[in-house]
């Protein structure tokens, strides 16, 4: 775990096996963590900001999503299937 202009960078692996414990650390210095993968920032985990309610979320991003297919769908045609063959 490294620490640089107040983000602390862990790797996947680390952040895997220790993620509550990050958490609870992020959320106790209010430091943000990256999460890297063979060196390249993945993901970027930040504490909620004081007074924000998790209930604010629901419903904050109204027609965003721009595609959505089904996935109970099959991938292929079942004409496709080798083992129906």
């Amino acid at each position: 775990m490294k620490a640089h202009d107040g983000i602390t960078t862990v790797t996947a692996t680390m952040f895997k096996a220790k993620c509550l414990r990050l958490i609870d650390e992020m959320n106790r210095t209010g430091v943000p963590i990256t999460v890297t993968k063979h060196g390249k920032a993945i993901a970027t985990l930040s504490p909620m900001q004081p007074g924000t309610d998790d209930k604010d979320l629901f419903g904050s991003m109204p027609d965003s999503v721009l595609g959505f297919d089904d996935p109970t769908a099959p991938v292929l045609d079942p004409e496709d299937w080798e083992a129906l063959r």
